[in-house]
């Protein structure tokens, strides 16, 4: 199976003009004209009186192990850059379950809601107990790595183990001096959001200042949603849940988790909400190898693989080496 992945990842390749400076097309506030490399199903939920659709797809592998792994996404991300990892963990015989949460990429972005990972989770083990999944391996990276770190605080009966990698929320931004914003605030900021500044960010923290062509169709793919019709849907959304991600830490909680928790920790890896900080308070925040050694030592039991020379996003920078490490925390 691992021959499908060269052409899966060229599947979600997007146009480039001549002078190699890529096109960024409108790709709908649902990514509607994006296809994924898998078929889409829409599980709907009833959160706060609204009917919602979550975007997941489904990997069976041809020769079952009987686990089923879920692989959580971060902010900045949708299901498809999971596509080679869920190839690799299909081989080793898993079922692979890859959702779009509430408020990102093919899944609803209703308007009015009260975002929260203890919903996001709950959603997110509906959806797993629909498809007759009662025990589950989660894969959680950036902040799907909060998402996973609560999903495994209320459901700890249901986690196999917990894979954190690069998980944002290692530590809390506002007790270490970031100033609070407003969801308006995150809102005509999220509204500015371009491709050049998706790049910008990411070249600087997920990618340890090297960017490769390849990376250009995931920046692509979030850039996509802020064209066109879908900017204000997208930029709402984001700015809910950036209020999320800012005002509900889970560090608090590491001594409680009880399943068995690996680390996967880029080294390079700057990760930061530092949106209005000093430069003092900003120079002092996204050290990962600290934050990754100090989460290690708070989760009873958990297990630390760092990532010397990667960053952010190491199944995109450097997969066999985020594979050989995965394989080790599996």
């Amino acid at each position: 199976m691992r021959s499908l992945i060269p052409a899966l990842l060229l599947a979600l390749s997007l146009p480039a003009f001549a002078d190699d400076t890529p096109k960024v097309e409108a790709l709908g506030a649902r990514l509607e004209k994006l296809e994924y490399p898998y078929p889409v199903t829409m599980f709907t939920v009833t959160n706060q009186g609204q009917s919602l659709q979550i975007a997941y797809m489904d990997l069976k592998p041809e020769h079952a192990n009987g686990r089923t792994a879920v692989l959580l996404h971060g902010k900045n991300f949708c299901g498809p850059y999971w596509a080679a990892t869920a190839e690799h963990l299909r081989a080793e015989g898993y079922r692979v379950v890859i959702p779009d949460q509430i408020g990102f990429c093919k899944s609803s972005k209703p308007h009015t809601f009260q975002y929260s990972f203890h919903q996001l989770a709950a959603d997110t083990h509906d959806l797993l107990a629909s498809l007759g999944v009662d025990k589950v391996t989660v894969v959680a990276h950036s902040m799907g790595g909060m998402v996973g770190a609560r999903y495994a605080l209320m459901y700890p009966q249901g986690v196999e183990k917990l894979v954190l990698v690069n998980p944002i929320g290692l530590e809390d931004w506002k007790a270490k001096g970031v100033p609070w914003q407003s969801v308006d605030a995150w809102y005509a900021r999220d509204l500015k959001t371009s491709y050049a500044g998706i790049k910008r960010y990411q070249l600087a923290h997920y990618y340890d200042g090297k960017w490769k062509p390849d990376y250009d169709r995931w920046a692509l793919m979030q850039a996509g949603q802020y064209e066109g019709d879908g900017k204000e849907t997208s930029a709402w959304a984001g700015a809910l849940t950036y209020d999320m991600i800012f005002t509900q830490p889970v560090v608090y909680e590491f001594p409680m988790i009880e399943v068995p928790t690996v680390l996967i920790i880029g080294q390079r890896d700057t990760t930061a909400i530092a949106e209005g900080a000093s430069a003092d308070v900003a120079s002092k925040l996204g050290h990962y190898p600290e934050l990754g050694r100090e989460a290690a030592s708070r989760i009873p039991g958990a297990k630390l693989i760092p990532l010397e020379g990667l960053a952010h996003s190491p199944m995109i920078e450097a997969p066999e080496r985020f594979y050989k490490a995965l394989d080790e925390a599996l």
